[in-house]
């Protein structure tokens, strides 16, 4: 007998210029353009196996391990109905095609990174779900056509069907057939930019993005500002460095629409917090790093980010990264010894937190914090878009259930 089954996995991406604000909260359509980076799939993913088969009573999804209920005209059950229905449209056309748009589909999902910490798990897990029912319906869509579908799911998850550097374009049509992804270049384009991630808190956030937001769209002059005279600009500014490889103006401008998201945040009412004191340190640290920099005749040599959470994104050139880490390690001592993938550190020589400090770089604008208060260190670079894998990596076992339960 057949088995009709697929595996893929898909990034997680941070932007640089914020998506934060609905204009159609059920068709997930933005108030304002964003573009992000797509992070390095070998460090962060999330890997999701589809099986279509008769015998299946319902529809069902497992993430990690764990049961989640597909609410009828919820964002899973959409995404999944949507997929459906370009496979009826394929066995319409092509008669030959099995009609296995009629079958119910289990689906396992395992992301390799702390869920709802700030990371984009939404992102990676609805585009690796719509990656894995592409594959299983063989359908001819192109990465945009899908990243329509997986904005259903969850709006950043539209980005995470590239790699490189992605823009959401947010499109004006009220179907919102014209809200896609789009690649403004290959991650080869630009292969140095490294980012580093600090895990502040991997705890589930206080206000979720889809309430937060939601509640600023509903209360924040400031938004309105952001969305009408601010980001359109950003958008093509931060294209043109990308394209030029030019660092400096992408630092500026995604620190910039960093501390205007969060500013948003704080001037919806009531007031969101997203960062707290340890964030707050970094992008001291960061700043001043920069500034010993450009004091010495340098340039800008990192970028902080920070999406709806505490944790810290920092975007460097991969050069600066042996200084970065140093940097952070020094001001938060790790629980365990920072394990660095691309050995940028001298093995039994060199020390992440026991080198020297930048030259100029004035210690005194952040104090040591206890051990702990940045819990883990992520070190990836710029990577590409989804992967198909072969049966071997499937996460279903042969009667369709998941591998490993939690």
């Amino acid at each position: 007998m057949t088995v009709y089954q697929a595996t893929a996995t898909a990034p997680v991406n941070i932007a640089c210029i914020k998506y934060w604000g609905k204009r159609d909260t059920k068709l997930i359509l933005p108030t304002n353009s964003s573009l992000s980076v797509t992070l390095d799939q070998d460090h962060l993913r999330s890997t999701t196996t589809s099986r279509a088969d008769p015998s299946f009573e319902k529809d069902q999804l497992w993430l990690n391990g764990k049961e989640d209920e597909i609410k009828p005209g919820g964002r899973l059950a959409t995404c999944i109905a949507e997929m459906k229905s370009l496979r009826a449209k394929l066995e319409e056309s092509q008669s030959d095609k099995p009609k296995i748009s009629q079958y119910y589909v289990h689906i396992a999902s395992f992301n390799n990174f702390p869920t709802a910490a700030g990371l984009a798990s939404s992102a990676s897990g609805f585009a690796a779900l719509v990656a894995s029912l592409a594959h299983l319906y063989e359908l001819p869509a192109t990465p945009s056509e899908l990243s329509v579908i997986a904005r259903q799911g969850s709006g950043s998850a539209c980005r995470s069907l590239f790699g490189g550097y992605v823009a959401w374009e947010m499109g004006s049509k009220p179907d919102g057939s014209d809200s896609f992804a789009v690649e403004i270049a290959p991650k080869e384009h630009w292969p140095e930019l490294h980012a580093l991630i600090c895990v502040v808190n991997d705890a589930k956030k206080g206000t979720s993005s889809t309430a937060g937001m939601q509640r600023t769209v509903e209360t924040s002059p400031l938004l309105q500002h952001r969305i009408k005279e601010v980001v359109p600009q950003r958008m093509k500014d931060i294209i043109a460095a990308i394209k030029a490889r030019d660092f400096e103006s992408f630092a500026a401008i995604t620190m910039a629409d960093s501390n205007q998201f969060h500013a948003v945040a704080l001037d919806t009412a009531p007031p969101i917090f997203y960062m707290n004191d340890v964030s707050r340190a970094i992008i001291s640290i960061i700043v001043e790093y920069n500034r010993a920099s450009v004091a010495a005749g340098g340039k800008i040599k990192a970028a902080y980010t920070y999406d709806a959470g505490p944790n810290a994104v920092i975007y460097a050139p991969e050069e600066n990264m042996k200084e970065i880490i140093n940097l952070i390690v020094s001001y938060f001592p790790q629980n365990q010894a920072f394990s660095d993938p691309f050995e940028i550190f001298v093995r039994g020589q060199e020390k992440p937190g026991e080198l020297a400090l930048p030259t100029g770089f004035n210690s005194a604008v952040a104090v040591k914090h206890e051990l702990g208060a940045v819990k883990g260190l992520i070190h990836t670079r710029v990577g590409d878009g989804p992967r198909k894998l072969g049966d071997d990596a499937a996460l279903l076992n042969a009667e369709g259930l998941p591998k490993s339960l939690a």
